[in-house]
C-alpha cells in the first residue's frame, strides 16, 4: 500500500543548511493510522507535527536531524492540506499538500446469494483500496480466518482480488473487509462451498455469443456487426450485447473463434472508417492461433487502442475480412474441474541444507556458521556452499526453518561484528512465521543490506540467538504437482537480474536499458524477444526491485532520456509501489495508453532509472 512522495524541487536545489525545513514526505495519500516519514532539516528540536485541520501530534520519532517518523492521527480535514513541523522558535510548512484517502467499496464480483467455492477468486471494486489491510471469512469450523493484504492481488487502487480459502465454511455468511483507519465493510452474504477434494480451478473459454449453425461465411461483408444493448436503432447488427459484456470487451482480452483454412480477419467499426490497430490477422500472426481442428482463435485486446474504442458506441464493432465463418466470441473464465487434472506448477520450499537429526540447539553459539566453498580455511563452518547457492543467498529471498517454541534468531557474520539490518527475529515479527507444528520459518533477504553482505565472504554467515534448533535452509522453487490447480495469477518471467551485485544499484544510471530483439544497439542489458516486446506494449508488466536506501525513486523512460512514461516517477510510498513483505517491492506498468512514449521505444528502448534501488526481474502475471 502507499502513495506518491511529495517533493519540493526548488528546495532540492537550495543549500542543505536551511534550518527547520520540510523537503519531502511519504506517503502523500494517507488515512488515520498510516505511518509517515518526513524528510528535511532542523528536526532535532522539533516539538510538534501539525496535520490538516490543525491536528497536532507531539508523540513522534526524531530519527535524525533530517528525518521524522510519525503516525497519522484521527480527525484530519477530509480535504487534506499542508503539514507543519514546529520547534520552539521556528515553523516549517510543506510546499505540497497531504491528500486524505477515503476507502470506498462500490461492488464485488459476486452478488448477494450467489455461490462461491474455496480457491476461487473474489474481486473487490472501489476507490482508495490500497488502504484495505485484511479480509475476514470463516474457516471450516466456523471460526474467523483472516486473509492479510500480503496475499491480495492488486490492480492499482481500485481493484483488489482475494483467493477464497479452500477450506472455507460450508454455508452462507457475510465476510468483512478491514481498512487501515479502522473501518469495516460488510461483504455481501454469499453461499460458500469448500473446494472439492481432487478438483482444481481451470481457465476455460466461455462463449458470450455463438453463431447459428448456418451462419454465413465472411467475404468482406458487414454481417457480424455488434452493438451495445439499446444502440442498434437502425437494426444493422446481428446482436446487441449487455453493458457488462460490452465493458469487458473494451477493457480486457476476448477471443473470436472462426471456422477456416486460411482466414483473413479484420476488426473494424460498422462504418468501416477506423480499424483496430493490430491490423488484419492471418496465419502466422501471433494473435491468430490454429487450433488444429479446422478452427482458428483470434486474440483481441482493445484496451490499448482508445481511438478505435471511441468510435464503437456510435458505429458498433464489426468482424469482417475473408475466408472464415465466426463460431463464437468468448472470454476466459475460471471454472472448477472435479477430479484432479493434468497438474500445475506450485511454489514449494526446497532445502539446500538440512541439519542432522541430533544437531545441537542454539544458545548464543557459533555452530551454524556457513561459508562459500573454498573459504573456510580454519574449518569453523558447519557447511560450505557452492558458488551458485551462495550467490542466490545474497541476491534473493531464502528461508531458515527452526524447531522452537519461542525463538530469538539473529543473522550475523562469524566474527559477530556486523548483523543483518532486520535485527533479531522473535514471535510477532512479520519475518518470522509460526508454522503451527512446532517449527517457525524466518524469511531472510540480504539484498537491501550491502554493508552486511560485504563482510560475508571473509567472515561467513552465522545463524545464532537462543531457544531454537535449525532444521533446514530453503529457497522457493517451482514444482509440478499432478492433479491440482494454482490459486492465483502466475508469474511469467521476462528478464531476471542474474548478477544484481555486478549490475549494481540504480543512481540515475543507464544500466537497466532494454531493447527489442530487432532493435539492439549494444547499449541494452537485455534484448527482449519480439513477441514479448509487443505484449509489453499492450499488457501490464511488472518490475520487482530491492530498495538500497530510505528514499528510492523509479523512473521509466526511454534510452535517450527524452520521453518519460506518463505515469511519472514512482517513489517510496507511491500507490504503485507494492510491498511484497520480504524486503522487495513491485510496480505494475501499463504503457498501452501512452502513445507518445510507445512511439519512441522501438528505436530508443526502455530504461528503468532513478535512484536507490536494484531491479531484480521483469515479469507478467497470467
Amino acid at each position: 500500500m502507499g502513495a506518491f512522495t511529495a517533493c519540493n524541487i526548488k528546495e532540492n536545489e537550495e543549500s542543505a543548511d536551511l534550518g527547520l525545513n520540510i523537503k519531502v514526505f511519504a506517503p502523500t495519500k494517507v488515512v488515520t493510522g498510516t505511518p509517515m516519514t518526513i524528510s528535511g532539516s532542523g528536526f532535532t528540536n522539533a516539538t510538534t507535527v501539525v496535520f490538516p485541520e490543525n491536528v497536532s501530534v507531539t508523540s513522534f520519532q526524531v530519527v535524525s536531524d533530517g528525518m521524522i517518523r510519525v503516525t497519522v492521527p484521527a480527525g484530519l480535514s477530509e480535504n487534506g492540506g499542508q503539514i507543519v513541523v514546529r520547534s520552539a522558535n521556528e515553523e516549517a510548512v510543506s510546499s505540497l499538500p497531504l491528500t486524505i484517502g477515503h476507502p470506498t467499496i462500490s461492488g464485488y464480483s459476486k452478488q448477494p446469494g450467489e455461490s462461491v467455492s474455496g480457491g476461487e477468486m473474489l474481486t473487490i471494486y472501489g476507490k482508495d483500496l490500497e488502504f484495505i489491510t485484511s479480509v475476514e471469512m470463516l474457516d471450516a469450523d466456523g471460526n474467523p480466518v483472516v486473509i492479510p493484504d500480503s496475499q491480495f492481488y492488486r490492480k492499482g487502487t481500485s481493484t483488489v482480488i482475494i483467493i477464497v480459502p479452500k477450506k472455507v465454511f460450508k454455508g452462507s455468511f457475510a465476510g468483512k473487509v478491514n481498512t487501515q483507519d479502522g473501518k469495516q465493510f460488510m461483504m455481501p452474504e454469499l453461499a460458500y462451498e469448500p473446494a472439492a477434494e481432487g478438483g482444481h480451478w481451470e481457465m476455460v473459454r466461455k462463449p458470450f455469443w455463438e453463431n447459428a449453425p448456418d451462419g454465413p461465411a465472411v467475404s468482406w461483408s458487414g454481417t457480424y456487426r455488434f452493438a451495445l444493448e439499446g444502440h442498434d436503432s437502425a437494426g444493422e447488427c446481428i446482436a446487441e450485447l449487455p453493458q457488462s459484456i460490452w465493458d469487458r470487451m473494451m477493457s480486457e482480452p476476448f477471443y473470436l473463434v472462426v471456422k477456416a483454412e486460411d482466414p483473413q480477419i479484420r476488426v473494424t467499426n460498422g462504418w468501416w472508417d477506423t480499424n483496430w490497430k493490430a491490423g488484419d490477422l492471418q496465419p502466422g500472426n501471433e494473435l491468430l492461433e490454429d487450433n488444429g481442428d479446422g478452427t482458428f482463435t483470434a486474440t483481441i485486446d482493445l484496451s490499448g487502442d482508445p481511438d478505435f474504442v471511441a468510435t464503437l458506441l456510435e458505429k458498433h464493432i464489426l468482424f469482417t475480412g475473408d475466408r472464415f465463418t465466426p463460431v463464437s466470441i468468448c472470454f476466459d473464465e475460471e471454472e472448477w474441474v472435479e477430479g484432479g487434472g493434468e497438474g500445475h506448477w506450485e511454489i514449494v520450499k526446497k532445502p539446500f541444507w538440512e541439519n542432522a537429526p541430533d544437531g545441537p540447539a542454539v544458545g548464543w553459539s557459533s555452530d551454524y556458521r556457513f561459508a562459500l566453498e573454498g573459504h573456510d580455511g580454519n574449518n569453523e563452518c558447519i557447511a560450505e556452499f557452492p558458488q551458485d547457492i551462495w550467490d542466490r543467498m545474497l541476491s534473493e529471498t531464502f528461508y531458515l526453518i527452526v524447531k522452537a517454541e519461542d525463538p530469538q534468531i539473529r543473522v550475523t557474520n562469524g566474527w559477530w561484528d556486523t548483523n543483518w539490518n532486520a535485527g533479531d527475529l522473535q514471535p510477532g515479527n512479520e519475518l518470522l512465521t509460526d508454522n503451527g507444528d512446532g517449527t517457525f520459518t524466518a524469511t531472510i533477504n540480504l539484498t537491501g543490506d550491502s554493508d552486511f553482505v560485504a563482510t560475508l565472504l571473509e567472515k561467513h554467515i552465522l545463524f545464532t540467538g537462543d531457544r531454537f534448533t535449525p532444521v533446514s535452509l530453503c529457497f522457493d522453487e517451482e514444482e509440478w504437482v499432478a492433479g491440482g490447480g494454482s490459486s492465483g495469477p502466475a508469474e511469467v518471467l521476462i528478464w531476471n537480474n542474474d548478477d544484481p551485485a555486478g549490475n549494481g544499484s540504480v543512481a540515475w544510471s543507464g544500466v537497466y536499458r532494454f531493447s527489442s530483439a530487432e532493435g539492439t544497439t549494444g547499449e541494452e542489458i537485455y534484448a527482449i524477444p519480439m513477441d514479448v516486446w509487443e505484449k509489453m506494449k499492450t499488457t501490464v508488466f511488472y518490475l520487482q526491485i530491492t530498495p538500497n536506501a530510505d528514499w528510492y525513486n523509479v523512473r521509466l523512460t526511454n534510452g535517450w532520456w527524452d520521453v518519460n512514461w506518463k505515469g511519472g516517477d514512482i517513489g517510496a510510498g507511491n500507490e504503485l509501489m507494492i510491498d511484497n513483505g520480504d524486503g522487495t517491492y513491485y510496480i505494475g506498468f501499463d504503457i498501452s495508453d501512452d502513445a507518445d512514449f510507445l512511439a519512441t521505444i522501438d528505436q530508443k528502448h526502455i530504461l528503468f532509472t532513478g535512484e536507490g534501488f536494484t531491479p531484480l526481474k521483469l515479469y507478467f502475471l497470467e
